[in-house]
């Protein structure tokens, strides 16, 4: 078992007004895991998504192929 622990960052494109997520993509090649957070609660809960299913979301929206909600 590995001790790597996450790297958190948030997207450049945040503004700063507070309502961020953080993600750690440094434990995708070695764990095939994406950890998520709120910037706001850093010590609270912390969504985890695989890999692919967090690079397959990226890609959606940097394509615009998500559509609205």
């Amino acid at each position: 078992m590995t001790t790597e622990s996450p790297r958190w960052f948030k997207s450049s494109y945040s503004n700063n007004g507070g309502a961020c997520v953080e993600v750690a993509t440094n434990l995708a090649a070695s764990h095939s895991i994406v950890p998520v957070r709120d910037s706001k609660n850093p010590a609270g809960p912390t969504l985890t998504v695989h890999a692919d299913a967090f690079s397959t979301f990226v890609a959606g929206v940097k394509d615009s192929r998500l559509g609205a909600i």
